[in-house]
């Protein structure tokens, strides 16, 4: 049987947190490059309480400058 990975929320979260300071960014600065009107977003993906959308990952990944593979933070779970 294959297992299935599943995105980790909350270390991906954390992964998210760490590549931002580590880049040298505030959420701030990442609210305005998103050009979101709250910062709220990104702290729900800090915390792990929701994930960025396909689109926002592919941003992410641009301004950490890494793969979003180097973002997303998988746990294997479950066979199918």
């Amino acid at each position: 049987m294959n297992r299935i990975p599943v995105i980790d929320l909350t270390a991906t979260g954390i992964n998210i947190a760490h590549l931002r300071v580590n880049a040298g960014l505030t959420v701030k600065d990442l609210q305005l490059i998103f050009g979101f009107s709250t910062p709220q977003a990104i702290y729900k993906w800090q915390r792990g309480t929701a994930l960025p959308t396909v689109d926002n990952l592919v941003v992410l990944a641009v301004v950490f400058r890494v793969r979003i593979e180097d973002i997303l933070i998988f746990q294997v779970d479950g066979t199918i």
